[in-house]
């Protein structure tokens, strides 16, 4: 039995309301996508135990009732800006918040992981939101962060033989994207926020094609090969003294 009922909360309107009118232009297809997508691939990065749980831009919640399986006494909470999955999301986490980041942080407590999947690329500070969520933290508590790789082969390539750069309704050109990150700056983002980044992964290497690259090139094309990174961060106080990261490829 969850040990907090369903609660939708409805701040005033967004601060960031431009994203919530990026995705209204989005096409239906994709958004349905977006909303119902269950990021089974984080596994490898969660960590052994998680009492109370955040996701920001939480969409429908599948995510976050997947993880109620491995934590099955943990409390969870949803962030998501777009009203229209408010019901959805308030039956599948523990309490719904409907709103922008900004405007919902004095509602937020403290929490022992946090995620976001998907979501600084489309914020105008996407360091300031990171900062604001690494606050609230608990002791030993994690994050778990991704955002798309600019220096995929599907970008760079057209950049470099046609001079072409254009952006399209879904993936790493998403018209919606505001912020592009390659590995450094991405690393770079999470040390910002005085999180080290202890372990990685690389998503978008699935499908035969990619894996035939990488192994064909001895692993040299693999940031070119990957969509996206995904970090779990730690908490630092202090100086944070980044070590290379291990990357791991997703399922």
């Amino acid at each position: 039995m969850r040990s907090l009922d369903h609660a939708v909360e409805s701040p005033r309107a967004p601060l960031l309301g431009d994203l919530k009118k990026q995705r209204a232009l989005a096409p239906e297809a994709n958004m349905s996508r977006y909303f119902h997508h269950v990021r089974h691939e984080i596994q490898p990065l969660l960590p052994k135990t998680a009492t109370s749980i955040l996701e920001i831009g939480a969409a429908s919640g599948l995510t976050l009732s997947w993880i109620k399986t491995i934590y099955p006494n943990a409390v969870t909470t949803g962030v998501e800006i777009n009203d229209a999955v408010a019901a959805e999301l308030s039956r599948n986490a523990d309490v719904a918040i409907i709103g922008g980041i900004d405007e919902c942080l004095p509602q937020l407590k403290k929490y022992d992981l946090i995620l976001l999947l998907d979501v600084l690329e489309h914020l105008v500070d996407s360091a300031t939101a990171l900062r604001n969520l690494r606050g609230l933290l608990a002791p030993g508590g994690h994050v778990v962060v991704s955002v798309p790789n600019l220096a995929h082969l599907s970008v760079t390539i057209p950049l470099l033989f046609r001079r072409q750069f254009d952006y399209h309704d879904a993936g790493i050109l998403d018209r919606t994207h505001l912020r592009f990150f390659v590995e450094d700056t991405a690393i770079g983002l999470m040390n910002a926020a005085s999180l080290n980044v202890s372990k990685g992964l690389i998503s978008g290497m699935q499908g035969y094609k990619a894996k035939t690259l990488n192994r064909l090139s001895l692993g040299l094309l693999r940031h070119h090969l990957a969509k996206q990174y995904i970090m779990l961060g730690e908490p630092i106080e202090g100086e944070v003294r980044q070590r290379p990261v291990k990357w791991m490829i997703a399922k």
